[in-house]
């Protein structure tokens, strides 16, 4: 699921927010927050949703089943 970690980086850093920001808004550590961008884990269904709501996409546009962001 790299196309996740991708996105969710691009998504970041197109808001101009910093991992810290994004994990303290999700309200999980740094490091979970980390693991999104590296692909090495992922969000529970409630923290794909905040993710989602927080960018304005949907949750096939970061999973990659779309290419439409919304």
């Amino acid at each position: 699921m790299e196309i996740f970690a991708q996105r969710v980086k691009e998504l970041r850093k197109e808001r101009k927010k910093t991992q810290t920001e994004m994990a303290q808004y999700l309200e999980i550590g740094l490091r979970a927050y980390q693991y999104y961008e590296s692909a090495t884990n992922y969000p529970n269904i409630p923290g794909l949703i905040k993710l989602a709501d927080y960018f304005e996409v949907t949750t096939d546009y970061l999973l990659g089943r779309s290419q439409e962001r919304g």
